[in-house]
């Protein structure tokens, strides 16, 4: 079944949404990691800071995986062959990882920084409910993915994955500004780059299923990587800091690559992250 037919009558418990972030982050199961954050969709945002400052304690350094789960240094991943179903598979469940990773940082991003500073009481609310969006929507692209591989028949998790982008998490953790730039608008912003060429080869493979979700994947992405800049850019107004410039500082000192071409600037300029962030002058 789609995933949007797979909730059923799951509803969550009423507990603040730091509590909820926490559930989600210590889920190994990805099904029911994805279940736990689209089943939240109808529930209003409970923003409890005594149990939120409570709850930070509790955030895991690396979010649950199964205990299955084949972990491999980022070079030893499988390949992805594009003239075959096995390696289409492969790619399509190193998207899948990506998806999973990417929900995880959503909701740490929410556990970790919805409740300190300098995102003001005053901003709590709306911090809250567009990264609650983005860790939804990650939610979703990874469903619509494993549907796409099960009825293929592949598992996620039937392949080995590298942690790399959980190293980037690893990274920002301290800070709100740092994690703002490497996760949205380094990694998301990457998506944007890569993934119109990937459709592109789909469609020639003739593979217009899992072109249709990589078109679902790149259009909803753009929104996070907007999401990313405008908190990016209202913190650093809050510390009275230039956001381009604090940008490429964060990246020289967080970042363990460089920003590399070419870059999707149509995509990029739509949400907001224009090229004097990120190109060399």
């Amino acid at each position: 079944k789609p995933y949007w037919k797979r909730l059923g009558n799951y509803q969550p418990s009423m507990e603040p949404l730091a509590q909820l972030c926490c559930s989600i982050l210590q889920e190994p199961n990805p099904q029911t990691k994805a279940r736990l954050a689209l089943a939240f969709s109808n529930q209003p945002i409970l923003v409890d800071h005594q149990s939120a400052s409570r709850t930070a304690q509790a955030i895991p350094a690396t979010p649950a995986r199964p205990a299955s789960m084949q972990m491999v240094a980022p070079g030893n991943a499988p390949k992805r062959k594009w003239g075959s179903e096995t390696g289409r598979l492969a790619l399509l469940h190193a998207i899948a990882h990506i998806e999973v990773n990417a929900m995880d940082l959503a909701f740490d991003m929410l556990a970790r920084f919805a409740f300190c500073a300098p995102i003001s009481p005053d901003w709590s609310t709306e911090f809250c409910q567009d990264w609650l969006r983005v860790g939804q929507e990650e939610a979703k692209h990874f469903l619509l993915l494993s549907d796409l591989m099960q009825e293929r028949g592949m598992d996620y998790g039937d392949l080995a994955v590298h942690g790399g982008m959980w190293d980037a998490a690893t990274a920002t953790s301290d800070r709100v500004d740092a994690r703002l730039a490497i996760a949205p608008m380094v990694l998301e912003a990457r998506g944007l780059d890569v993934t119109p060429p990937m459709i592109a080869r789909l469609k020639t493979a003739k593979d217009q299923e899992a072109a249709k979700v990589l078109q679902i994947i790149y259009d909803e992405e753009i929104g996070h990587v907007a999401i990313g800049v405008k908190w990016f850019e209202r913190v650093c107004a809050s510390f009275g800091l230039e956001p381009e410039i604090h940008f490429r500082q964060l990246v020289a000192e967080r970042f363990t690559s460089t920003l590399r071409p070419p870059f999707n600037t149509k995509a990029r300029d739509q949400a907001g992250l224009v090229k004097s962030y990120y190109a060399k002058s």
